[in-house]
C-alpha cells in the first residue's frame, strides 16, 4: 500500500493520478483532511482515509498498511510546520512503513532567509532519526510561485520587487512525476544514497529581470523590471493588505535568492524522466492564456 497525504493539493493529486496508471488503485491510498473532497479517488478504487497532521491517530488509520508513505509538506511555516511534520514522520514510521519519502526543496537549509527551508531542514532531520529509510525529494521552486509575484506586472506593465537572483522554476507536473518514479522503483533512491536527492529543478535559473523578458515577448507589451529596496517592498505589500508574516516571508525569498539558495539548475530531473523538464517560458505561455 502507496500512501499519498495531501491528495486534495494540486501536487499530492497530481502523484495520485500518475499513480493510478502505474499501480493498481487497490494499492493506493490517501490520507486527506476532507475526504468529501476526495470522492471521485475513492471512485476509483483508491482508499480514501482522514488523516490529519494534527492528529496522530487520524494518521495511524490512515497509514494503517502503508509501504510507502510519501508526506507532502504543509502550507503552515515555522515550528507548527515542523510539529506537523514530526507527527507525520513519527506516524509513518509505526505504521510500518519500508519508506518515507518528502516533499522538500532544494533550498533547505536551516539559516535560510526564507521560512520555509528551515522548516525543510528540521523535517529532514526528523526523517534521519526516523529509523526507516527515507527520501528527501529536493524539489525546485514551484513555477506557480511565480505566477502570484507577477501578477501586479501584469496590470501595470513594472515589475517591482527587491534584488534577486535567478531560481530555477520547476513545474508540477514535473515533480510528480519524479515522486511517482520514487514510490513505484529505486530510481530517485539510487541518485540519494544518503537519504537527501539532487536538485529537482527545471532546465534554467531565471531572475525577475528574466522573467520581465519573458513576459514582454508573451503579452506584445512591455514589461519593465524594477528594483526595489526590501523595506519598500514590505511596506507595499502591507498596504496591500498582505499579513505581517506573509509579507516577510516574501522579502525572505528574494533574500534567499540573492544568496543563490534557488540556482543553479540541474539536469537530474531530466534524466530521471528521460525527457525535457517543463521551459519556464512555456509554463507561463500556458499559465496565462486565459487572461490573454
Amino acid at each position: 500500500m502507496i500512501i499519498v497525504t495531501g491528495a486534495n493539493g494540486q501536487l499530492g493529486r497530481m502523484v495520485t493520478e500518475r499513480l493510478l496508471e502505474r499501480v493498481p488503485a487497490r494499492e493506493i491510498g490517501v490520507s486527506v483532511r476532507d475526504v468529501d473532497a476526495a470522492q471521485d479517488l475513492g471512485a476509483k478504487g483508491v482508499r480514501v482515509r482522514m488523516g490529519d497532521f494534527t492528529g496522530p491517530a487520524t494518521l495511524a488509520h490512515a497509514f494503517e498498511g502503508a509501504s510507502k508513505v510519501l508526506i507532502v509538506s504543509t502550507d503552515s511555516t515555522g515550528e507548527t510546520a515542523v510539529r506537523h511534520h514530526r507527527t507525520a514522520v513519527e506516524a509513518a514510521a509505526k505504521a510500518g512503513a519500508q519508506r518515507i519519502l518528502y516533499t522538500s526543496h532544494m533550498g533547505s537549509n536551516p539559516s535560510s532567509p526564507f521560512p520555509p527551508m528551515p522548516d525543510h531542514a528540521a523535517t529532514e532531520e526528523a526523517l534521519r532519526q526516523s529509523g526507516v529509510p527515507f527520501t528527501s525529494l529536493r524539489n525546485g521552486f514551484y513555477a506557480s510561485s511565480a505566477v502570484m509575484l507577477i501578477s501586479a506586472a501584469l496590470e501595470t506593465g513594472v515589475l517591482a520587487a527587491p534584488e534577486d537572483g535567478p531560481v530555477a522554476w520547476t513545474a508540477h507536473t514535473d515533480l510528480a512525476d519524479a515522486a511517482v518514479l520514487a514510490l513505484t522503483g529505486e530510481t530517485l533512491t539510487d541518485a540519494a544514497p544518503d537519504g537527501v536527492t539532487p536538485a529537482l529543478t527545471g532546465p534554467e535559473a531565471i531572475d525577475m529581470a528574466g522573467i520581465a523578458d519573458i513576459l514582454t515577448r508573451l503579452t506584445g507589451r512591455p514589461i519593465r523590471r524594477v528594483v526595489v529596496s526590501d523595506a519598500d517592498y514590505r511596506a507595499r505589500l502591507l498596504s496591500a493588505g498582505l499579513p505581517e508574516h506573509a509579507a516577510d516571508m516574501l522579502v525572505g525569498l528574494f533574500a534567499a535568492s540573492r544568496d543563490g539558495d534557488f540556482a543553479p539548475a540541474d539536469p537530474t530531473l531530466a534524466d530521471l524522466l528521460g525527457r525535457p523538464t517543463v521551459r519556464m517560458e512555456d509554463y507561463l505561455k500556458s499559465a496565462l492564456a486565459p487572461a490573454r
